[in-house]
């Protein structure tokens, strides 16, 4: 089985979507999604500045809009057998299982972008990678300054998340084995300090149609496939205040026998994560448009 990946939050860059406007209606496209979504996906995707394009409100956005903008030029995708994505990331695979439709996809991720700026300016919060270590001794680390883990991202990288203070002290005395890099991010995401951001989208979540999707989508809560569409919106919204178990997923990758990955844009934190934890499965990172013959290639193979 062929599947297709989509990134979260923090694989964005400057001008990255500058290439894509090439591609037969992208702008067009774009255009349609910024009005979704409420943000200048063209300006943002082409002009603003890294600092610009970090804010969450814009960042959450333009991942999904680009995801998809490059799922819709991605010549063999007929071939992909499951889907998943990672933290915001996950709006677009539901759009691509046809979970969600995009304008749906798109208005959710605006307003949980806005949501989660919201409940992070109510206080000073922040995130950090910890690479290496025991993970045990990580997380009774992360317990005595009441730190939370985020991302369970596989491949000895966890992302943890909490009080500046707190993170700073786990920088300063880290735990054996492990590095701390600090994360430039707005907030503790995917911790209890989103709560308001949960209940915002959860509103919203309630006002849209949920269909069966067409393909395998695995959930970041806990790694399963999820076949009821109505009940990945609702793992949707709540994971906006839980852990992602990007490794779980990597998991059921393997057990599900996935024999290649093709990441969409903004692509290659997630293909990066593959390689470590997959080892023999290739992948491909669609970057710009010259990778998608690449992808193509890739999913034919398992026609």
């Amino acid at each position: 089985m062929r599947i297709a990946v989509f990134p979260g939050q923090g694989s964005q860059s400057p001008g990255f979507l500058a290439p894509w406007l090439d591609v037969d209606g992208a702008r067009d496209r774009l255009a349609q999604y910024s009005e979704w979504s409420g943000v200048d996906l063209i300006a943002a995707g082409t002009e603003w500045d890294a600092d610009r394009i970090r804010d969450t409100q814009v960042a959450q956005p333009l991942i999904v809009a680009a995801s998809l903008l490059s799922w819709n030029a991605l010549p063999g995708r007929d071939h992909v057998g499951g889907v998943a994505g990672h933290s915001v990331g996950e709006f677009a695979a539901a759009a691509a299982a046809g979970i969600l439709s995009e304008q749906a996809a798109l208005t959710l991720v605006g307003i949980r972008g806005r949501a989660m700026a919201e409940a992070a300016a109510i206080a000073e919060t922040g995130m950090s990678a910890v690479i290496g270590g025991d993970e045990a001794s990580v997380l009774s680390r992360l317990d005595e300054l009441d730190l939370a883990p985020a991302n369970y991202n596989g491949g000895g990288q966890l992302v943890v998340a909490g009080a500046i203070g707190a993170l700073q002290a786990l920088a300063a005395e880290p735990v054996a084995g492990t590095r701390v890099i600090p994360l430039q991010v707005a907030g503790a995401f995917h911790t209890r300090y989103m709560a308001p951001a949960v209940e915002t989208l959860r509103a919203a979540a309630a006002e849209v149609a949920a269909s069966e999707p067409a393909v395998a989508v695995w959930s970041n809560r806990d790694g399963r496939a999820i076949d009821d569409g109505s009940a990945f919106v609702d793992l949707l919204v709540d994971q906006v205040a839980s852990p992602v178990r990007w490794d779980l997923c990597m998991s059921a990758f393997a057990d599900a026998g996935v024999s290649g990955i093709v990441e969409l844009s903004p692509a290659g934190t997630l293909t990066g994560l593959a390689k470590r934890a997959l080892r023999g499965v290739p992948a491909v990172a669609v970057k710009t448009p010259a990778d998608l013959d690449a992808a193509a290639t890739l999913l034919a193979a398992d026609a």
